[in-house]
């Protein structure tokens, strides 16, 4: 074949075989009036590099994996020498990283400095990059559907579990009282000397705990004055992280730690797994003489859910 169709198969451009060619990477044959001669192997040859080039490994780099193929074998990363190409091009990408994280962090510390220089007031945290916003929501964020994962929730009992709060003691979910507890699951809270997972705002409901919390902080004397006896926040994370979430944001209330997620196993809430965490999905449980009244899921935007609390208790106030 000719290299135009080539080039159409491989999905590369003409000028892109003959550099592959220049490399001493493609060898075509020689027709008897001179024009190069491409065959399969060639095609496959040209695929390979295309695809290579996509992971980031240069085309100059890309011999170890062609020399694979032509040793036999049915993949080109089959070969000791071609793991190690990939070992190369990760260090180099590491080397990169590395660099523009350098980067990035002078570029905050100038922003840092220059937002304040004039302002008078210094940041709340020094060492907090402003790159991470974990009190606003972005636009465009996916919205939960309801699963029906918790419709089975009201009028269950609440188990005798007993869960560390960030006042440092247990707190006991069977001997809560007989008025009502807000009690607000929610997956984790960022922080700023902690990145959030991969992908989290793609997950529909992940993103928002810190608002969240934020809304029952400003909405706590109101859903008191409401006929709340008790507002929590409950997480699988450990009671250590969430004390340094209670402390910055300043929260009236304590957070509950379910590292092992037992209210899940003994309730059936629902979950998700995501960069091999499994953490519970958003929803709220008022929990009245011991029992489920009422549960909100799934639940959206997460930085007004404390306001939709308040307006339920207000629309269905205790009898008796």
């Amino acid at each position: 074949m000719q290299i135009g169709e080539l080039a159409r198969r491989a999905g590369v451009t003409t000028k892109a075989v003959r550099y592959y060619e220049s490399l001493g990477l493609l060898v075509p044959g020689r027709l008897a009036n001179g024009y190069r001669d491409y065959d399969e192997h060639d095609v496959r040859i040209t695929q390979e590099i295309r695809a290579l080039a996509g992971l980031g490994i240069p085309v100059e780099r890309t011999r170890p994996f062609l020399d694979c193929l032509a040793a036999g074998h049915r993949h080109a990363d089959d070969c000791p020498a071609s793991l190690a190409g990939y070992r190369d091009a990760i260090d180099d990408l590491t080397q990169r990283i590395e660099g523009l994280s350098a980067r990035r962090a002078v570029l905050v510390a100038h922003l840092h400095e220059a937002a304040h220089r004039h302002v008078g007031v210094p940041p709340v945290n020094e060492g907090e990059d402003l790159m991470t916003d974990h009190m606003s929501l972005p636009a465009g964020l996916p919205v939960p559907e309801d699963d029906g994962a918790a419709a089975h929730l009201p009028g269950m009992k609440v188990p005798h579990l007993e869960l560390l709060g960030t006042g440092g003691k247990p707190i006991g979910l069977g001997a809560l009282g007989a008025g009502r507890t807000v009690i607000y699951v929610y997956p984790l809270t960022g922080r700023p000397d902690t990145d959030l997972p991969d992908g989290w705002n793609s997950i529909p409901g992940a993103r928002g705990c810190t608002p969240e919390a934020c809304g029952f902080r400003d909405h706590y004397q109101d859903l008191l004055a409401a006929g709340a006896d008790g507002v929590f926040g409950l997480s699988s994370q450990e009671t250590d992280y969430q004390r340094e979430v209670v402390e910055r944001l300043h929260l009236p209330f304590e957070m509950l730690s379910d590292p092992a997620r037992s209210l899940a196993r003994e309730l059936g809430l629902p979950t998700f797994r995501t960069n091999r965490l499994t953490l519970y999905k958003r929803l709220t449980l008022i929990v009245r003489d011991g029992v489920i009244e009422h549960v909100f899921y799934p639940i959206f935007p997460p930085n007004e859910h404390a306001g939709q609390v308040l307006n339920w208790l207000r629309d269905n106030p205790r009898m008796g």
